[in-house]
């Protein structure tokens, strides 16, 4: 997956030519332009040469002759003369020069044009450990730092330049020690070129205490630091590796797949034994014979031995003694079956441990023993062999035996300690190397989860595969699962170019003490604006950044401007390949710069928002392929910090004022991004306390830049391109859009800390960033999300589309949100396609790493790690305001638990605010192990009473009757009669009734009655009114309520107090020449002003206004339809009044293409009654209930191109997919009643209900199926298949029937198809295999299952890759055609 494409053109190391000269296009002072054009890209770098010492180019001067007289010739003769002799010696130090040079080259050694430290104008420079010394390199310093060395500081000035040496073998390892080094004025320093990478190793330790006095700040800078100024140059390039990459075989905890095993005891007399699967490393037989007391435990022992099958690992450790009564049969049968040689010798209390394999004779033994004296064996027997299980793993199973302090103690251990091995997607073995730091991400809900490891020599690696100390403490995934990319994210730490912090063992001073036990004062690289260049790839920064202070970050671009060829740099600044961790205030910073390329760049453990765009005024900035995990909270910012930072800051809130943590703090984000014009493609965020990626709209700039810049209207800006991005394993959201921060300083008014997460931001992208030009879609492609505890993605604003995407293991899978009672932007959408929701996966997760919930789910009802709650209701798609429509995506896994509801489609909880039945639903699939579709919420835990405005008009349109059956249908609440008729149906499981008709809302507001409940009654379901309490909060000077109502009908709205004076009611989705009757109640004797109006929302005018006349009946109203007109009826209390629309809707308009048409009611009395009139009107006004549009017939036809297209969603689109089942049914299955196995590949399924075999070949470059062959048992023939009839370059597919015959017989075939040996299927029932005829390395997806007993196989699931060169496969058109590297072009214009 990874790339490492860096930019290939870069100026050549030379120094700017003095005087004038023409200018590159672009040109700006300070900025160095090369003197020539980069010479043409190289393979890879030669050896460099051995250095010359301390040659400096001649420099000819240049001399012009004059016309004069006749008697100045003879002095200019001479002259000549002497310009002659000059010229001669200048030639012959050129030839002296030229020779060195040639005996250089023709001792074997290059110099490199490329390489900065090649170049011969440089003198080697050996300082020394100077710490006192202030050391400033100036003009004509031109230095080759050829050993470690220690300055107090270190200023490049004035065209000064420090090039770290380097050698062929890169053994020169330099570490320079200093507080600061100041690069300005033209300076310089180098470690390595883009064309000529550093291949030694190189440190920068940045020293210093944040309480030291010995030296000054800094202006802008502090201390502890590498701080780049106006004209300085900092080029710093690493040996190119593979950034990060991916798991291609999950890993279990313990590195087992059986979790491992270890037991220890005293005095447990006798042998005690384990029998080990050499197949699995299961343990098969935990046992002790007392063969010192027991003459009968030692004939069983013997008996066992003699009974186990070839192969089986067998290990035994004595506790105590067994020697006593241990039969000389058994003995035989201990040194014939496990080739012992010192079990004829035991003694008394001896201790004795022995780990073999039966019938591997002497040679398969391990064993140790140690003599008893005085209670003490003077150390432990230890006995220890490794083994490989038949799917590669490696494990060691080792026994031990002692007396110690006067306790017998043994014990047994089977375990991958120092022995697992990752599997990954890229070729990394030549750059990752062994004592290399890595990092493997979580793949569950805890991103505390990922887990570090050293890397180990491996011999027997191949070229993707890496070896690692220690075990893993939790289960890390490394494939496909249920359709979605989970594999975990491992990331290469270490780089051969260092910076880091020297840091104290402990926190001290004002260092946030309070808040953290470790020193949080780190280095920092702060790059300033009119830099000549910076250019940084392959560089490790470690231990940097500093909490306590502001602008103190790892790396900082501050104030940089135009940093592209916009600004006038001709190779576009960028970072590459950087790996930024253990940092103490974020990770990379990007203020007031725009035009930046960050690739490759991995951001492991830092305390804040981890890559960070400032103050809102950052774009056409580009994250490439970047790895942010581990991002903890910090204290700089509101958004940074967690609850208890956010209650224990209060030093810039008015006096007096607690914040509110969930309003106003929690946002700490791996990706913070502050304008929407800035490209993400291809990034992964695995793991932060609140978002995996967070788009923040600022409403002015903020911090240093407010003020000097244009302001850029972020929430109206378009997005950039937004590509290809992964997010899990975040505790609130893995994608969020939506909030700004506050802009303002604390006050009396508005007592928040400036720059807290505020509530005033909606995103609403339109060209230019102008609300008056057309609307441009924010399109998130591609998104895979899983595993966050929250939200898998919340989005609020519109146009915003997410197509392609994947989520799973979300507590909420996707939730998009509007703007309000209606979205200020009128006529905006959200809409989802193409995507897949998963509600719980086949990836359970592990019990464990600050994980908090373990309970029952799954379509396998077993043990998972749980979001939020065990009785969270889990939802995949999550209907909040609207409109939203979701088409074309599929279901998979929403079952529910007798603790909670896991429904497919729900809605958002406790919800105040309206729903549209304006969001629709079609052409969606569900998998069947989708057992509740839709679900509308009940009175319980985390619904509360379910009675809230938003959750009984929860309502949504079955355009084609996907997901109910029921075609151009609507689903609500069971309990609204509101939006019923008789017709209905009733689905009480999803607590809903699906209906037809004709929705729409009614917008009501009134001033001057806050705390009124509306009740509302359907005249022909008088008795079933629905009450609702408004939206705004008690004590406010209006109030909203917005119900959904069945056009053509009928409703009378009452008061639970006083009528309001002035009630305005708005026309709310409403097509033209829909209507309704309305009987609004009001005491006897009210005078009314009755006006309709349109009001345009955009410029708050008004249009359109007409009086409405009264009628003296009802009946002369419903003569009068079209006419304005309203009816009081004085005995009943009610006044009626049509509500039509009279002109049409654009798009997802809520209001007309006129405007939002509206009737005011105004209502002078003096009455002070309850409003209430319920009692009067009916039976006056009740009707028989009808259906104003025919419920239609249930859909029989299966749905045609219902779901997404895509299988799988992955995280390398590029590759193709094949989805396989294998369904072996052992005979306790079928007398279950299951009588059919099977194998399918993506849509081709062959299945078979004989005893037998079922073996599929499918061509692993195209996908197609080549063979299906059935065989009824293992013979020659189904042994020559398996041997010669299988194509090359195929994945091999082979499921059972039954009880088949000759299942042993078929191991020994299956070792040629990727398995690591010969598997013991004596006594298997069932198998399952996925294999590969081809070249080895066999890929890491080749397993086998077998199954015995209540061992079940059940039906298995595996997604494999396609088309792989490592197959044997061309490169496909799509790999050679990738979106991502085409969308990375577009963004930066670089080839």
């Amino acid at each position: 997956m990874p790339t490492s494409d860096g930019p290939s053109r870069f100026p050549v190391f030379a120094a700017p030519p003095q005087g004038h000269h023409p200018r590159p296009p672009g040109y700006v002072p300070g900025r160095v332009a090369p003197v020539r054009s980069p010479p043409p890209a190289k393979a890879p770098p030669p050896p460099p040469p051995i250095k010359p010492q301390g040659l400096a180019p001649q420099r000819q001067a240049t001399f012009s002759l004059t016309d004069g007289n006749q008697d100045r010739e003879h002095a200019q003769s001479l002259q000549q003369r002497k310009n002659t002799l000059i010229c001669l010696g200048v030639s012959m130090g050129a030839f002296l020069l030229t020779l060195i040079l040639v005996l250089s080259l023709t001792s074997g050694d290059i110099l490199d044009e490329n390489c900065p430290d090649h170049n011969p104008s440089l003198s080697d420079w050996n300082p020394g450990q100077q710490p006192q010394t202030a050391v400033v390199v100036r003009r004509g310093d031109l230095f080759r730092l050829e050993s470690s060395a220690t300055f107090r500081s270190l200023t490049i000035q004035s065209g000064g330049r420090v090039v770290f040496a380097d050698n062929a073998d890169g053994s020169k390892n330099i570490t320079l020690r200093t507080r600061h080094i100041l690069i300005e004025k033209g300076g310089a320093l180098y470690i390595g070129a883009p064309k000529c990478r550093y291949r030694s190793h190189a440190a920068i330790a940045l020293t210093g205490r944040s309480d030291s006095k010995e030296i000054s700040e800094v202006p802008d800078l502090g201390q502890k630091f590498i701080g780049v100024m106006s004209g300085g140059t900092l080029e710093l390039h690493g040996t190119e590796r593979v950034s990060w990459s991916l798991l291609t075989q999950s890993v279990p905890a313990s590195g087992l797949t059986t979790g491992g095993y270890a037991f220890q005891r005293n005095f447990s007399r006798g042998i005690n034994l384990r029998v080990v699967d050499q197949d699995t490393s299961d343990i098969l037989l935990r046992e002790r014979y007392d063969t010192h007391e027991s003459r009968n435990d030692s004939r069983r022992l013997t008996q066992l031995l003699r009974g186990l099958p070839v192969g089986r690992i067998v290990t035994l450790a004595v506790g105590d003694s067994a020697v006593k009564n241990l039969l000389e049969e058994t003995k035989k049968a201990i040194e014939e079956t496990l080739g012992s040689s010192y079990v004829y010798d035991l003694k008394y209390r001896q201790a004795w441990a022995l780990v073999s394999v039966v019938g591997g004779g002497n040679a398969s033994c391990s064993e140790d023993v140690r003599e008893h004296e005085n209670h003490d064996t003077g150390g432990r027997a230890v006995a220890s062999r490794n083994f490989t299980t038949v799917n590669g793993v490696r494990f060691s199973v080792t026994a031990y035996s002692e007396w110690k302090n006067g306790f017998p103690i043994s014990g047994f251990q089977v375990d991958a300690v120092d022995q697992v091995v990752l599997n990954l997607q890229d070729e990394v073995q030549r750059t990752w190397q062994p004592s290399n730091q890595i990092v493997v991400a979580s793949t569950d809900y805890s991103m505390h989860q990922a887990e570090e490891f050293t890397l180990l020599p491996c011999p027997h690696c191949n070229s993707r595969q890496v070896r690692i100390e220690g075990k893993p403490l939790y289960n890390h995934v490394g494939e496909i699962v249920d359709g979605v990319d989970m594999r975990a994210e491992v990331a290469l730490l270490s780089r051969n170019i260092l910076i880091y912090g020297e840091m104290e063992p402990s926190c001290y001073g004002n260092n946030l003490c309070q808040f953290y036990s470790h020193d949080t004062y780190g280095g920092h690289v702060k790059i300033f604006g009119n830099f000549s260049s910076v250019h940084l790839s392959y560089v490790e920064l470690k231990n940097m950044g500093q909490q306590g202070e502001r602008s103190r970050y790892p790396l900082y671009f501050h104030m940089c401007g135009d940093v592209d060829q916009k600004g006038g740099y001709w190779e576009p600044t960028y970072v590459d390949g950087l790996s930024i961790h253990h940092s103490f205030s974020r990770c990379l910073t990007i203020h007031a710069t725009n035009g930046l390329l960050v690739k490759n760049t991995v951001g492991y453990d830092t305390l804040g928002h981890c890559f960070f765009l400032e103050d809102g005024i950052e774009q056409r900035n580009t994250f490439y392929h970047n790895l942010g995990l581990l991002t903890r909270p910090g204290t700089l910012l509101p958004t940074d910090r967690n609850e208890t930072l956010c209650l224990s800051i209060k030093d810039k809130v008015y006096k007096g004022y607690t914040p509110s943590p969930s309003t106003e703090c929690k946002a700490v984000s791996t990706f913070w991004i502050a304008n929407p014009n800035n490209n993400l493609i291809s990034n992964a965020a695995a793991g932060s306390q609140d978002a995996g990626i967070w788009f923040v709209f600022h409403s002015s700039s903020t911090g240093d830049s407010h003020g000097s810049v244009p302001e850029t209207k972020a929430e109206l800006t378009p997005l950039g391109i937004f590509y290809n991005n992964r997010v899990h394993s975040n505790f609130k959201a893995g994608l969020f859009i939506d909030k700004g921060v506050k802009t303002t300083n604390a006050s009396a008014a508005d007592p928040r800390e400036y720059l807290c997460l505020d509530n005033n931001a909606r995103f609403r992208p339109h060209q230019n960033a102008d609300p008056s030009r057309p609307r441009v879609a924010a399109v998130i492609d591609t998104l895979i999300s899983f595993k966050n505890n929250d939200m898998g993605a919340w989005i609020r604003g519109g146009d915003i589309i997410i197509q392609n995407s994947g989520f799973a293991d979300n507590g909420v899978g996707l939730s998009f949100a509007s703007d309000g009672s209606y979205p200020k932007d009128e006529g905006s959408s959200q809409e989802a396609t193409q995507s897949l929701f998963v509600g719980e996966s086949r990836n359970r997760g592990t019990n464990g790493g600050q994980n908090k919930y373990w309970g029952l789910g799954g379509t396998d009802g077993k043990m998972r790690t749980l979001p939020r709650n065990r009785t969270f209701p889990i939802r995949g798609f999550q209907i909040y305001d609207g409109p939203v429509r979701l088409t074309r995506s599929t279901f998979r896994a929403f079952i529910p638990t007798p603790e909670r509801y896991t429904s497919a489609v729900g809605f958002s909880l406790k919800n105040t605010w309206q729903l549209t039945p304006r969001n629709n639903m079609s052409h969606l699939h569900f998998h069947p192990s989708v057992d509740l579709r839709a679900f509308f919420g009940r009175p319980g835990q985390w619904f509360e009473e379910n009675d809230l405005d938003g959750d009984k008009n929860s309502v949504f349109h079955d355009v084609d009757g996907s997901v109910t059956g029921y075609s151009d249908t609507y689903v609500g609440r069971k309990d609204n009669y509101l939006i019923q008729h008789p017709g209905c149906v009733n689905m009480s499981p999803w607590n809903a009734v699906i209906c037809s008709g004709r929705y729409s809302q009614v917008y009501v507001q009134t001033q001057g009655a806050s705390d009124l409940a509306l009740s509302i009654n359907r005249d022909e379901y008088p008795a079933a009114p629905l009450v609702l309490r408004g939206i705004n909060s008690q004590g406010a000077l209006s109030q909203q309520y917005q119900p959904v109502l069945m056009m053509n009908k009928s409703y009378t709205l009452h008061w639970s107090g006083t009528a309001p004076r002035e009630v305005v009611l708005s026309l709310i989705n409403f097509d033209k020449d829909d209507w309704v009757l309305i009987g609004l109640c009001y005491p006897a004797g009210t005078a009314f002003q009755v006006m309709a109006d349109i009001n345009d929302r955009q410029t708050n005018t008004f249009d359109d206004i007409t009086d409405y006349g009264p009628v003296f009946s009802l009946a002369e109203l419903e003569s009068k339809p079209l006419e304005r007109k309203y009816f009081f009826d004085q005995n009943v209390g009610l006044l009626w009044l049509y509500l039509r629309a009279r002109h049409g809707r654009d798009g997802h308009s809520y209001c007309s293409f006129k405007g939002c048409e509206r009737v005011k009611i105004t209502a002078t009395t003096s009455s002070q009654q309850t409003c209430n009139c319920t009692g009067k009107a009916y039976p006056k006004y009740a009707k028989i209930p009808s259906a104003a549009v025919p419920m239609p017939a249930e859909n029989t036809q299966p749905c045609k191109d219902c779901g997404a297209k895509q299988r799988v969603f992955t995280s390398e689109p590029w590759t193709s997919y094949l989805q396989t089942r294998v369904k072996s049914l052992s005979v306790r299955e079928q007398q279950k009643g299951d009588g059919e196995s099977f194998i399918a590949a993506n849509e081709d399924m062959v299945a078979f209900t004989q005893p037998g075999y079922l073996v599929v070949s499918v061509d692993a470059c195209s996908g197609k199926v080549t063979t299906k062959v059935q065989f009824s048992r293992m013979d020659t023939k189904m042994k020559h298949h398996l041997e010669n009839g299988i194509p090359a370059k195929s994945i091999v597919l082979m499921a059972t029937h039954g009880q088949p015959e000759g299942l042993a017989d078929v191991a020994p075939c299956l070792v040629s198809l990727g398995l690591a040996k010969a598997a013991d299927l004596h006594n298997k029932e069932s198998l399952a295999l996925w294999a590969f005829q081809g070249h080895t390395p066999h890929p890491p997806w080749v397993w086998l299952l077998a199954g015995q007993g209540d061992e079940i196989l059940g039906l298995q699931e595996r997604y494999l890759p396609l088309g792989l060169e490592a197959y044997g496969c061309s490169v496909s058109a799509s790999q050679n055609g990738r979106k991502d590297l085409e969308l990375l072009k577009e963004a930066t214009g670089l080839e």
